[in-house]
């Protein structure tokens, strides 16, 4: 395995034991369980201005690495790492296509108060792409 994607599954796999309780086992790594997740972010954004910056950080770790296994699991690919701030990409297809998705910043902006920022929303528009895999396509979902 390589650094980023043994530092994405376990940070997904801490997700899941965080959030035990609060989301009554429905962190299962399904697509169905990002609406878990979608509803998790819009109860938080309500307090984000009393969080420390780094439970923040924390929060936009956890919850993006878990949606990235998400889509790893249902679509399989690579990861990279982006940078510090946006942190590691998903990248499916590879040679023939490339479609990738980074989720930290979408999960910032959800925690954020966002509603624009909808969770299932844009991992949608990431599967269908994924699912179609078109030849030479390069697509990163930000």
């Amino acid at each position: 395995m390589s650094i980023v994607l043994d530092d994405v599954v376990s940070t997904a796999k801490h997700a899941v034991t965080t959030f035990h309780e609060r989301s009554n086992n429905g962190l299962d790594f399904s697509e169905d369980s990002l609406s878990i997740v979608e509803e998790m972010l819009a109860e938080a954004s309500d307090y984000v201005g009393e969080m420390p910056q780094s439970q923040v950080s924390g929060l936009v770790q956890l919850l993006g690495c878990y949606i990235l296994e998400v889509a790893r699991a249902a679509y399989g690919g690579e990861y990279a790492w982006i940078d510090d701030t946006r942190g590691p990409v998903l990248v499916v297809g590879e040679p023939v296509t490339h479609i990738a998705i980074s989720t930290w910043a979408k999960v910032r902006g959800r925690l954020s108060g966002d509603p624009a920022d909808n969770i299932p929303f844009f991992y949608q528009g990431f599967a269908e792409m994924a699912r179609k895999r078109p030849p030479g396509q390069r697509t990163l979902f930000v």
